[in-house]
């Protein structure tokens, strides 16, 4: 199999076509393809060598990207692994598939643009990601009865995220809500990424339409969280939808999605918290998540109060019970105190 050094030299004989493909609102000017960005936006920051000895090699000369067209690739697709591009670039050249752990780049040629950690490799992602309004993704979420989803930093959109199945290895791409997840500092730590049918019909038809990506210990997704402020009250349960019903209901109270039972036993306490709601999950590991977090809680001296759905989950509440019957609930679950401050009178 073809490393991945032949790979980016078999793309740059042929570099005015990959960008025909990938850079399509850019064009040709002399010997460079010119185009706004990595994201394909028109304007002229960013220039692809399309012939000489630096065929292929590009720049961003506003952001001070550079790298080869797999790195372009990377980039444009929204990609995270090595093994990823690789396929991408074999399906633009027509080449058979990659055997597992075929593709390397040598030392001489390698950018170091790849093979990042994790975190890093989250955050790229979620920057090439769009604000969530008007997509397929919020669409999807006000299917699920959660209307104001788009007002959540937190929450973004891709239109063609890549998606590796891990049981054939076959990839492909498919929009995608993506979540950051984030440590007390607001630093992106990771991501989770939700799958969409292309044509509406709810998640991806795939085996695992959801997963996460990045440092997710002890972190989460946070909805109307401060930042390196304190928190004396708040929220925390597993799943995204579950936390964003919480919030449709009760906007104003910090709520976070730590997206597993593990990691919501793990979930690291903000400063200042005195009180904390956990949202009930009723399968066993649900349990086991919130027993953890409540257990750490009395050890830190915050008192854990657990909220509980009247059907299966917080979602199937807001959807089929509705917004009034779902506050009503909870105003009988949260203290006096607190119902005050966060439900609507």
């Amino acid at each position: 199999m073809l490393a991945a050094s032949d790979l980016a030299d078999r793309l740059a004989k042929d570099a005015e076509a990959v960008c025909r493909h990938y850079l399509s609102a850019g064009r040709r000017a002399g010997n460079y393809w010119l185009v706004g960005d990595v994201g394909n936006n028109m304007g002229r920051s960013l220039y692809v060598h399309l012939a000489g000895p630096r065929a292929g090699r590009w720049t961003d000369a506003a952001t001070g990207q550079f790298g080869d067209l797999l790195d372009l690739m990377r980039e444009t697709c929204g990609l995270v692994d090595l093994r990823d591009v690789a396929d991408e670039a074999r399906q633009f050249l027509s080449l058979p598939r990659q055997e597992p752990g075929s593709t390397r780049r040598t030392d001489a040629q390698n950018t170091g643009a790849v093979d990042r950690p994790a975190s890093e490799r989250a955050r790229r992602l979620f920057r090439m990601t769009q604000p969530l309004a008007d997509t397929l993704a919020d669409s999807y979420l006000r299917g699920r009865g959660i209307l104001r989803a788009s007002s959540h930093p937190a929450l973004r959109f891709h239109p063609s995220c890549y998606y590796r199945d891990l049981v054939t290895g076959r990839t492909s791409s498919y929009p995608a809500l993506i979540a950051a997840v984030t440590d007390c500092a607001g630093a992106i730590t990771g991501v989770h990424r939700t799958w969409l049918d292309p044509d509406g019909a709810g998640k991806a038809k795939v085996n695992d339409p959801r997963r996460a990506l990045g440092g997710l210990l002890g972190n989460g997704v946070r909805f109307c969280f401060p930042v390196n402020a304190p928190v004396p009250v708040m929220a925390a349960g597993e799943g995204l939808e579950t936390m964003l019903s919480l919030s449709h209901v009760m906007p104003r109270m910090p709520m976070v999605a730590a997206l597993t039972a593990n990691h919501l036993a793990a979930f690291r306490f903000p400063p200042g918290c005195r009180r904390i709601y956990i949202a009930a999950d009723a399968d066993a590991a649900g349990r086991h998540g919130i027993e953890g977090l409540s257990r750490r809680a009395q050890e830190c001296g915050i008192l854990p109060l657990v909220l509980s759905p009247e059907l299966g989950d917080f979602n199937e509440d807001l959807r089929w019970l509705g917004a009034d019957r779902l506050t009503a609930s909870l105003r009988a679950q949260l203290t006096p105190e607190d119902a005050m401050a966060y439900l609507p009178a």
